[in-house]
């Protein structure tokens, strides 16, 4: 059965020896079993120095080469993965071989696609002057260096020629990997290959005259470096994070693991297998999950009911995980990571009240948390399957009550949002539901013991009298008399068991001008009600009273009373500016524009009428034009001479009756020039002055 096919490195019978394997690269057909001590094939390897110290050794422990070169079974074996290594080792020389292993009917395709003439591996043409076979070069040899790899051969002979070589590794990028003896073809390495780092060289030689002048070629020289197993498996995507749901059927995928072999992937050297070394914690079953070997992938292993997270010692697991290539095999490197995996809650547990029956007790008119209510829950507090949600299922017609759940302890807070009254109820029972906030699985359901009652005692509290109605509303007139009647209060006190009575007293009065009968309420007036004073806003005035019962102690209630005052027509219009200046030669003689307000409301106050009082004298000075409802102009009928005259003019509202107010409007006439205006040194009252002797010239004609 054994099929051995050779890819040669020469071609030529009268090739020098070349250190090594003489064949690398073995291809053979899978047998159904390897029995003990059969022959598999035989190896030949030379170091062209007599062998001295050869030493073989075989990737599969199960195999062995004896000194003579033959490769044998230690035992029946029928499992050996897709190839075999060999490694040979002697005082001068080291090389690796490749035996492939192929089923039927891969063989041919596999041998086809090595041993094709044309293709990458260059393996020359019989008919070419240069025989450049592909050379194959283990990654990681040790010095010394340079080392002979192989040899390129011209069929016509050497003298009077050179041999030359080129390409990337030679004179090209990593520069001085190759050399080539110019005048026998041999080809030297002269450090270690890292297949990882490049994997093949593509290179060229010809061959040129004693002048450089090429002869023959180029032809293209291969060098294939052998992959060593001088890669660990490597995790690079952790951290591995995995969950399963607690009770999941045995063989649910939790995650998959996967690690990256940097060798060649096409050998043993990248084949990965897969094994769980340790599980923490090892209960309830030191085996709770399994690693396909193969594809990495984590399932569980052990029985749904074993799967619960309420009666596990942590529902997280930490497995490491091994990664080992030559396919498991005991000499294959490893690379471990962990893998954590969370086992998930599901809502199998519904949260159950601690009592049957709280109780608790609130004073009436309080409001606030009254009470804690404990749950137990055993899934897992940080999700929706422990967090509860109470409810008001029953004693709560008036919504006196709410319930929230505290979310650092997952209580039940009561809480009176609307104040309890002793006189109506001194005892409420409420019938308070809890849930999860997700939803129970289908086979659990929610208890008796997912209820609860609880007993809630108001207690008695003294309360302040309370007015009615508040806050009271009354319209008055300003300025009624001095003790008339505002109006009478009324409280009444909430405690009506207790039959307590109650007295009255001012509380806040800003202005003073109330006063209230302690007995029986009556507010009445101990001063001028005034619409103008700063006490009153809008046109309101506001006091507080109290209403003090005769409790021990004693408690008070307060009522706010609003007095809308209505206006009265009590106050005198007002002039502005007072104060006008003009010049004694002005063109324009419009002096001044006068505005009028009133303190009083509408119809007390605008429209106005302006007046000039009655002048005397041969001749009038001055005028008065209203402009509208609440201002006028007063404009002189000539130029006057530079003094103060002072004017006198009434204003009067529409109130009714009417009130007027006669206010003197100063007037300066100055001189003016260039823009300045000079008002000093004028003629004291000139205009007052005339007036009066006219005046009195009158009263002594007549």
């Amino acid at each position: 059965f054994v099929s051995p096919q050779v890819l040669l490195l020469a071609c030529a019978e009268d090739l020098e020896c070349v250190p090594g394997f003489q064949q690398k690269v073995f291809y053979i057909e899978k047998p159904f079993e390897f029995t003990e001590d059969q022959l598999v094939l035989n190896l030949k390897f030379d170091d062209c120095k007599g062998n001295n110290k050869l030493n073989f050794e075989v990737s599969n422990p199960d195999f062995t080469v004896e000194l003579d070169g033959n490769l044998v079974a230690l035992k029946n074996v029928s499992e050996v993965g897709k190839a075999l290594f060999v490694h040979a080792r002697s005082e001068h020389a080291e090389d690796m071989a490749e035996i492939f292993i192929l089923e039927a009917n891969e063989k041919r395709g596999a041998l086809k696609e090595i041993l094709k003439l044309e293709g990458n591996l260059g393996i020359p043409r019989q008919k070419r002057a240069i025989l450049a076979t592909p050379i194959l070069i283990p990654e990681n040899q040790r010095p010394p260096f340079p080392r002979l790899v192989g040899k390129v051969i011209r069929s016509e002979g050497t003298e009077g020629v050179k041999f030359r070589l080129s390409g990337k590794g030679v004179d090209q990028d990593p520069k001085g990997i190759f050399r080539i003896n110019e005048m026998n073809g041999d080809v030297s390495v002269t450090r270690t290959l890292d297949r990882e780092a490049i994997a093949n060289y593509e290179l060229e030689v010809e061959v040129v005259d004693m002048n450089g002048k090429t002869i023959d070629g180029p032809v293209r020289l291969d060098v294939l470096v052998i992959d060593q197993n001088d890669n660990r498996p490597m995790f690079k995507e952790g951290p591995y994070v995995g969950h399963v749901m607690e009770g999941s059927a045995t063989g649910t995928t939790v995650m998959r693991m996967a690690a990256f072999d940097a060798d060649d992937a096409s050998t043993d050297n990248a084949l990965l297998r897969y094994n769980i070394l340790r599980q923490t914690p090892t209960k309830p079953s030191p085996n709770m999950f399994y690693i396909d070997p193969e594809k990495g992938d984590i399932v569980t292993v052990v029985s749904p009911a074993l799967l619960d997270r309420e009666t596990m010692e942590s529902p997280k697991y930490e497995l490491v995980i091994e990664a080992k290539d030559m396919g498991g095999m005991d000499v294959g490197l490893t690379g471990t990571a962990t893998a954590t995996i969370l086992i998930d809650d599901k809502n199998d547990h519904a949260p159950e009240f601690t009592r049957k029956e709280f109780q608790a007790t609130v004073k009436e008119g309080v409001t606030g948390v009254i009470v804690n209510l404990t749950v137990g829950d055993r899934d897992d507090p940080a999700t929706g399957a422990w967090r509860a949600v109470y409810s008001i299922i029953n004693g709560n017609p008036g919504q006196s009550f709410e319930i929230h759940t505290n979310p650092q302890t997952n209580e039940g807070m009561l809480s009176v949002v609307k104040p309890l009254d002793y006189e109506i109820s001194a005892f409420h029972t409420l019938l308070i539901k809890v849930e999860n906030e997700d939803p129970l699985i289908p086979d659990i359901a929610y208890g008796p013991s997912s209820t609860a009652t609880v007993q809630i005692t108001v207690e008695d509290v003294n309360e302040g009298p309370v007015f009615h109605p508040n806050p009271m509303a009354v319209t008055k007139q300003e300025n009624i008399p001095v003790g008339s009647v505002v109006l009478t209060v009324n409280a009444t006190d909430p405690d009506t068991l207790q039959h307590q009575t109650i007295r009255y007293s001012v509380y806040k009065d800003p202005a003073g001008w109330l006063e209230i009968n302690p007995t029986n309420g009556t507010v009445g007036t101990t001063a001028v009600l005034d619409r103008e004073s700063p006490f009153v806003q809008n046109n309101v005035y506001t006091a507080l009273f109290l209403a003090i019962d005769s409790g021990n102690p004693p408690a008070t209630g307060t009522g706010t009373l609003h007095i809308t005052l209505e206006d009265v027509n009590d106050n005198v219009p007002s002039l502005y500016p007072t104060l006008a200046k003009v010049c004694d030669d002005a063109k324009d003689l419009r002096v001044v524009v006068l505005g009028a307000s009133d303190k009083d409301l509408h119809p007390n106050t605008d429209p106005f009428k302006f007046e000039l009082s009655k002048q005397s004298g041969p001749e009038k000075l001055w005028r008065i034009n209203r402009l509208n409802n609440t201002h006028a102009q007063v404009i002189l009928l000539q130029n006057l001479k530079k003094a103060n005259y002072n004017i006198p003019i009434s204003v009067t509202d529409s109130g009714k009756p009417p009130l007027t107010n006669t206010t003197e409007l100063r007037l300066q006439v100055c001189t003016c020039k260039k823009s300045k205006m000079d008002c000093s040194a004028t003629d004291a009252l000139h205009i007052s002055l005339t007036l009066i002797l006219l005046s009195l010239l009158s009263l002594f004609c007549k």
